[in-house]
């Protein structure tokens, strides 16, 4: 297992959900919510200097068969946009299904609602998809999800 802060990303056409590891790579926690547009990959790329992050996981939205459709589409190439301006090798792709309703559920069950779940779904589905790829590494030993090359 590999030491070191890693951001979850969960790109949505008008939020962008940002999530970090702890450094041990064991648990990951809401870190913020970007807005969608202008200056977002710059953002990210900020968070990741910042928080010293080794890795960004980006979630690529597949439907429950495994299919990608048109979100993927622009999941990809918002990975890999972010993977131009960082070093290589260091954005991965790594399947959400169903991240988002996960964490919609969780944060109802502690009483959010409304526009005060709304300011946060977003951090705290990027934890959700973080989180199950950190526990994918501990289970097979190896880097979770594909590779973003950013010429692609």
């Amino acid at each position: 297992m590999r030491r070191g802060v890693r951001l979850g990303v969960d790109a949505g056409s008008v939020r962008i959900g940002v999530a970090r590891s702890d450094p041990g790579g064991i648990l990951a926690s809401p870190l913020e919510t970007v807005r969608n547009g202008k200056g977002d990959i710059e953002r990210i790329v900020q968070l990741v200097a910042e928080n010293e992050a080794l890795e960004v996981i980006v979630g690529l939205p597949t439907s429950l068969s495994g299919r990608e459709g048109p979100a993927a589409g622009e999941a990809r190439r918002f990975a890999s946009r972010i993977a131009r301006r960082l070093t290589p090798e260091s954005v991965r792709l790594f399947d959400e299904r169903l991240t988002t309703v996960t964490a919609e559920s969780g944060l109802r069950e502690r009483g959010l609602h409304g526009q005060a779940r709304r300011k946060v779904v977003d951090q705290a589905a990027a934890a959700v998809l973080l989180q199950a790829a950190l526990d994918a590494e501990r289970l097979t030993g190896r880097p979770p999800g594909e590779i973003v090359r950013g010429d692609s």
